[in-house]
This record gives C-alpha cells, sequence and structure tokens, in this order.
C-alpha cells in the first residue's frame, strides 16, 4: 500500500499530512480542484466541490487527471464511490452549450436528450426560452444569456458557452515593450483568456495583473471598460496604461465620483456605477450604451450584486477578471463563475515567488495577553461587542510601537479596521493616516511621499486592501481586521509582494489577543494564505526586543463588530 500523504474520505474531505516529504507537490496538484476548509499544525482538511470540479474541467483539467491525483498521493484506497461521483460531477459541465445557429441565432444545445428535458421542465427557465428546434437544440431568448447561464449552474448543469461573441468598436492598442516584456505566466494567462473568451485568471498581489489586463486589451484591439475598487486604483491603471502601451492621455478616459469621462479606454469605479437615483443605476445604464468589446473586472472578488446584474446583460462581450483569490465571503462565487466566466489561469504565489516575480514572506502572528481589567469586560461584553472590544486593546498598540522600533529604517505599513484605534497609533508613532474620510489627493500624495522614502510608516484603513501600488513596502502590521476575511487578509499581504532590491523577504506581522475571538478569527483568515503554502510562526509578545525577529519562514505548515470605516469618500 502507498505512504503517500493524502487521506481520500467517502465525504469528499481529504487530509493533507503537513509534514509528508510529498505534502508540497500534492498540495499543488489538488490545488486545482479541491478547496482548503481548515489549516492546523500537522493535518490540513480540503473538500471537493461541484463548483471547484467545475472550474478545473473549464480550465481544461479532465476528470482522468483529478482521479489519477487522488489515486497517486492517497495512502489508503480512494473510495469506489468518490471516484464515480467526481466522474460524473465533471462531466454535468459542457453537457449542455450554448452556441450561435445561423438561422436561429442563440440557441441551447445538448448530445442528452434527457438533461434539455430536465431543464425545459424547469419552471424558471421557461420563460428565458424560444421554441423547440429538434430533440437537442431549443431557442434562447439572446438577452437571457447570462440569467439562463445562472440558473443552470443553480440546477446542476454549468453551461459552457461556445456562442461567441459581439467585436465591438475597434480601437488600435499596442504594448509598448521598451525595456521589459511578458512574463511566460502572463503571456500564457493572456493565451489562456482569449482561448476561452471570457473568464477569471488568478494572480498573487504584485504579480502584474494589470499588465495582463493591458495585454488582453492588445490583443481584443477594440474599446476597453476598466471597473476598479475606488479612484485611486483607476488612476494607476492609467498612469500603467500610459507607461505600457501605445495609449495616449486623449484616449483614457475616469468615470468616477469626481469625473465623468467616457473615451475608447474608460476606467470606472465600482462605487459610482452602482450609485442608485430614483430607483435606478443612471451610471450603469450610460456605460451598457457603449459598443464595448472587451470588459476587464477588476478585484473581481469585490463585485458589488449590481455589477453582476449589468453583467448579466453584458453576455455577448469579452470579459476578464482579475484578481488574487476567488474567496468571496458573501459565497457568491457560483456567480463570478456563470457571468464573468470559469477560471482561465491559476497560478500558485509560491511558484511565482520561486521565479523571482514576487517578494518571499515570513508570515508572524504575535499573541498578546489582554490585561485582567480588558479580559473582564470582554468576557461580559454583549456578543457584538466582543470583537472590536479585544481587537482594540491598548496592549496591541504597545506591541505595534516595538515592532516599529525594530524595523525603523524599512518602509513601514500599520493596517486596522477600527479608525479609533488608528487614529491613536497615527499619534503614537507620529506617522500620517489614511482612512475613508481622507481626500483621493491627500492619498495620492502620502503614497507618493511613502514611494520616495519621505514618509517611512504609514497608517492605513481598509481603503488601502485592494489595487495600491506601493512596491517599498517591506513589513506590514495588521492590528485588527474585517472578522474572518480570507481575501483581506491575502490582499493585505499581497502589499508586501513586489520584489525587494536587496532581495530580502517582507514581513507580515498580525497581532493577535490571546484567547479570544481575535484568535479565532486570525485562524480563518489565514485559511487561503496556508492554502498558497505560507507559514505562520507565532511569536509571544513579550519576546519582542530591539533586533530583527527571525528570518523568512520556508515551511508549509501554518497555524491554524461593525467597521468604523466606511467606503471611500470620493464614491459615495
Amino acid at each position: 500500500m502507498a505512504d503517500g500523504p493524502l487521506i481520500v474520505q467517502s465525504d469528499k474531505t481529504i487530509l493533507l499530512e503537513v509534514d509528508h516529504p510529498q505534502a508540497t507537490e500534492a498540495r499543488h496538484a489538488i490545488a486545482a480542484f479541491a478547496e482548503l476548509e481548515r489549516a492546523p499544525e500537522h493535518v490540513h482538511s480540503y473538500r471537493l466541490t461541484p463548483l471547484g470540479l467545475w472550474n478545473a474541467r473549464a480550465a481544461g483539467l479532465d476528470a482522468e487527471r483529478v482521479l489519477d491525483t487522488l489515486l497517486t498521493y492517497s495512502r489508503f484506497p480512494v473510495p469506489h464511490a468518490l471516484l464515480i461521483d467526481i466522474e460524473d460531477t465533471m462531466s454535468r459541465y459542457g453537457r449542455l452549450r450554448l452556441e450561435k445557429d445561423p438561422q436561429h441565432g442563440l440557441v441551447l444545445r445538448t448530445t442528452d436528450y434527457p438533461v434539455l428535458e430536465e431543464v425545459l421542465h424547469a419552471k424558471k427557465i421557461q420563460p428565458l426560452l424560444g421554441p423547440r428546434i429538434d430533440g437537442e437544440t431549443v431557442v434562447v431568448h439572446s438577452s437571457q444569456r447570462g440569467q439562463l447561464k445562472q440558473l443552470l449552474l443553480k440546477l446542476g448543469w454549468p453551461a459552457e458557452d461556445l456562442a461567441g461573441y459581439v467585436d465591438g468598436t475597434p480601437h488600435p492598442i499596442v504594448l509598448d515593450e521598451d525595456g521589459w516584456t511578458l512574463r511566460p505566466y502572463q503571456q500564457l494567462a493572456v493565451e489562456n483568456f482569449w482561448a476561452g473568451g471570457s473568464g477569471v485568471v488568478v494572480l498573487p498581489c504584485g504579480a502584474g495583473k494589470t499588465l495582463v489586463g493591458a495585454a488582453a486589451m492588445a490583443t481584443s484591439q477594440t474599446t476597453t471598460l476598466i471597473l476598479v475598487t475606488n479612484t485611486v486604483s483607476a488612476r494607476q491603471w492609467k498612469d500603467e496604461l500610459l507607461k505600457r502601451t501605445s495609449l495616449t492621455e486623449e484616449e483614457i478616459g475616469e468615470y468616477s465620483g469626481a469625473v465623468k469621462q467616457v473615451r475608447p479606454v474608460t476606467i470606472a469605479t465600482y462605487q459610482v456605477l452602482t450609485t442608485k437615483r430614483g430607483g435606478l443605476y443612471p451610471h450603469l445604464e450610460l456605460l451598457d450604451a457603449n459598443d464595448w468589446g472587451l470588459i476587464v473586472y477588476d478585484e473581481v472578488h469585490l463585485l458589488p450584486a449590481p455589477i453582476f446584474k449589468m453583467t448579466a446583460d453584458l453576455q455577448a462581450r469579452r470579459r476578464l477578471g482579475l484578481t488574487a483569490t476567488l474567496v468571496r465571503e458573501d459565497g457568491r462565487e457560483g456567480e463570478v463563475f456563470s457571468l464573468i466566466g470559469p477560471k482561465r489561469y491559476d497560478a500558485p504565489w509560491k511558484d511565482i515567488e520561486a521565479q523571482g516575480y514576487i517578494a518571499p514572506a515570513d508570515c508572524v502572528e504575535v499573541r498578546v495577553d489582554l490585561p485582567r481589567d480588558e479580559r473582564v469586560a470582554y468576557a461580559m461584553a454583549e456578543d457584538a461587542d466582543k470583537y472590536r472590544l479585544c481587537s482594540t486593546s491598548d496592549t496591541k498598540s504597545d506591541v505595534v510601537e516595538k515592532l516599529v522600533a525594530v524595523h525603523r529604517d524599512e518602509q513601514l505599513l500599520v493596517i486596522g479596521q477600527y479608525i479609533d484605534q488608528l487614529d491613536d497609533l497615527a499619534a503614537r508613532l507620529d506617522a500620517p493616516v489614511i482612512k475613508g474620510e481622507t481626500t483621493v489627493k491627500e492619498r495620492q500624495r502620502l503614497f507618493d511621499a511613502f514611494r520616495a522614502g519621505e514618509v517611512h510608516v504609514l497608517v492605513v484603513s481598509k481603503v488601502a486592501n485592494f489595487s495600491i501600488d506601493l512596491p517599498e513596502a517591506s513589513v506590514a502590521i495588521q492590528v485588527s481586521g474585517s472578522f474572518g476575511s480570507r481575501q483581506e487578509e491575502a490582499q493585505r499581504l499581497g502589499r508586501l509582494l513586489r520584489p525587494k532590491a536587496d532581495g530580502r523577504a517582507a514581513r507580515f506581522y498580525s497581532v493577535v489577543a490571546r484567547d479570544t475571538l481575535d484568535q479565532d478569527f486570525a485562524a480563518k483568515r489565514q485559511r487561503f494564505l496556508a492554502e498558497q503554502g505560507y507559514a505562520y510562526r507565532i511569536l509571544d509578545a513579550a519576546s519582542i526586543g530591539g533586533e530583527p525577529l527571525g528570518s523568512a519562514s520556508t515551511g508549509d505548515a501554518p497555524t491554524g463588530g461593525p467597521t468604523a470605516d466606511d467606503a471611500p469618500a470620493e464614491d459615495t
């Protein structure tokens, strides 16, 4: 019997023994189709889900390779019923296909007559369809392409969309590769996306997702709508496109709370597009009226519900989603799959690190003990108040001061959730703070000063979680976060992963209150990064001195209240 690192169980869970010699290669192999659920020190738990298997199938991974992976690395015989179930589940993808028919337009076609009969008898699907052409084909109302895919996914019959796309208005866009070229994984990401027509590219923060977007635009050669998280991100996209492509200032428009420009390449914020007036979304309608050839969704895991609705109506346009993690805390990964498209490319963070394109990272969980009076207050607090109490302890602020002193010669970010805590830290550290009420102009000034080394410490709220390019940042200290958000943890580490000129590792500290909800949420937050192979060292706050703390970790075994910060002010 093989002595593999996996134990595959009939309830669709997979256990990975972290200390096994083959653990790393087995983790990489199953990451393409299994989702990490828990990551304590010695045994990680993964789960097989239909969506994970369908994403793998859409990315070109067939059932035979999935089964071979499980059989190769499993310590015990894989339950036969599970092998059959995986094969059956993966075979569901593509048994229904959306295609263009020269005579009837958009049609739904199958090679499995009973499957088509099943979906035709679903009451919610019937209104989306036209007349039956033959036993395997039925007409689809072209305006219902997106909604039909959503409903078919919920029925367990995800459709493969082969209906093609409109070309959109032509517009010349050429990559200006003067002194640089696309990295191999960026080129492969673009090729995989283009071959599929629409879908999601998953790359680590700092790995050049913007360049993937620019290369897709150069391939498309059409007008493009780029959707981003905030105005600072919009202007970073514009700067990058001006630097990396043939596009000029006059060809790129910003559509945000402050500016309303519609040009051949238009960069719009999610906030302004979802502004509602009189029950309508006027800006959505305006942008929908243009003949875009390509729509790029930056940070696709953050798409708000109204953008999903718009996307359901834009299925004839090519759609590229960019993200560091497909994790959505609202559980709407299925919406991304059906409306933006399946995952077309996913590069493991550690693989990109091994190639030297992102910095190695040392992740440290610093545990602090609450003083007696705070422990009593925490014990007696209402459940809704407990997390804020333990997250904002003054004990944490003392630890942050010590860590800042240890790294006084480095560019450092202090990141948190609660504004009163951040204001206090900014005063203690004599450092500027960036939060929701900070104007776009002031944010840009502070970010520029940080990049230039004029400011060494920045205190930032969640407004800096996404799409902020700070390549000089080498240390981050997280004092509080959005409960157990895995995506936020990944994005915050991502602020540090630009390669450093001297090759040193990035350092990511998470200051956690011991024996509280803070510690429980920290374990949940670390799950995605654990899946990517990052290890969290646990350090007692009392051990922090005046010297650098340890070295970059190479191990693979990680540890197992309302916010006061509103949406960025410029787009409300």
